[in-house]
């Protein structure tokens, strides 16, 4: 076990991963906040120079860490982490790029090559770390099930949200409107087909509002729905920064989660589920099992997966019963506060590491 008698633990971060995405701004955020230094050795390259540049930069760092944490999206780094060091590695998957790419946005053919080196990968990566990190328990009965791993391999560590960036704000926009908001990406899993068709069935509720913010792979399909459907309540935002973000998202009077069908939506509890709440906002999302690993009715309004018909009704509910809402947003807030902030989400982290006698 770690003992901070003797000296403050340093993490090397390590691989292409993106300081800026979530995941990994949290849980470096986190650690630090529970007195961990954390040394990034990353890389922005492309291609062969990417490996040639972390290797180069971990050799100038080798003898100045304790352990190893490959950050997401580093899956291709974690064989080469294996080389570079006999420290412990700790691999955060986060999700499988075979379940993302293949089965979910299935923007790989099953079977194909391609398919099969994401398959592998997933897999190999798992084997060669000492520890795998997972975002619900879901994902981690879904990674030792499809590639093989025991389960005494993986940890769960929620998403969270950055308390830096994400905070509640007072709404400065006084519109009689209603303003119910979602932001990400346009990918199968947020079901937005289901927001546009609840949107369309609220076309009457004249003091009713839709904003997507939104990007990504599927923008041409949810674009061709929408000119099919043209509801009249219901405009589109481009992505943001996230500071301007947090203002938006201030300014909603009801946030929505995801709604899709696909076997992914069941596993994740998406990062825009905790940003919503941190801003203190009243949050709508399906009603799936890794959403239950930590929310209770009252704390979310949870409804029928795929349903745009259950949606539409639950933005009535909440429209029509503000104390309800502000209840149900409060209660949120304070799980959040409890369960997925950078602190706690560090505090879990350094656990896993002490609790394995790493040093």
């Amino acid at each position: 076990m770690f003992n901070n008698d003797k000296k403050k633990l340093t993490v090397c971060y390590f691989g292409t991963y993106t300081s800026e995405y979530s995941r990994n701004s949290i849980l470096i955020s986190g650690l630090k906040k529970n007195e961990v230094d954390v040394v990034e050795c990353k890389t922005i390259r492309r291609g062969f120079l990417k490996y040639i540049d972390l290797i180069v930069k971990h050799w100038k760092i080798r003898n100045s860490y304790d352990i190893m944490i490959v950050g997401f999206q580093g899956i291709q780094a974690v064989i080469l982490a294996k080389l570079l060091t006999r420290k412990t590695i700790i691999f955060d998957a986060f999700a499988s790029i075979y379940d993302s790419m293949v089965m979910d946005r299935k923007s790989v053919k099953t079977g194909s090559f391609v398919a099969r080196y994401y398959w592998w990968l997933d897999k190999i990566s798992m084997i060669l770390a000492d520890i795998v990190l997972f975002e619900t328990n879901e994902n981690i009965d879904y990674a030792s099930k499809e590639f093989g791993i025991k389960k005494e391999k993986f940890r769960r560590i929620f998403v969270g949200s950055d308390t830096d960036v994400f905070y509640p704000v007072k709404k400065e926009n006084h519109s009689k409107k209603f303003k119910v908001l979602f932001y990400g990406s346009f990918l199968p899993l947020h079901g937005i087909d289901h927001i546009i068709r609840a949107a369309k069935f609220l076309e009457k509720e004249k003091d009713i509002v839709f904003e997507i913010i939104g990007w990504g792979p599927e923008k041409e399909k949810i674009m061709e729905l929408f000119n099919r459907l043209k509801p009249d309540n219901l405009f589109f935002t481009d992505g943001m920064k996230k500071e301007l973000l947090r203002k938006r998202i201030g300014e909603a009077d009801l946030c929505l989660g995801i709604f899709g069908d696909t076997n992914k939506t069941k596993r994740v509890i998406p990062n825009k589920v905790y940003d919503y709440l941190a801003v203190g906002k009243p949050v709508i999302t399906a009603d799936t099992p890794a959403i239950r690993e930590l929310f209770e009715d009252g704390e979310l309004m949870l409804v029928k997966v795929s349903d745009h018909i259950s949606l539409a009704n639950a933005i009535m509910t909440l429209k029509n019963n503000r104390e309800l809402a502000n209840d149900i947003a409060q209660k949120g807030y304070q799980k959040f506060l409890r369960f997925a902030t950078p602190n706690v989400l560090g505090r879990q982290l350094l656990e896993i590491i002490n609790e394995n006698e790493y040093f």
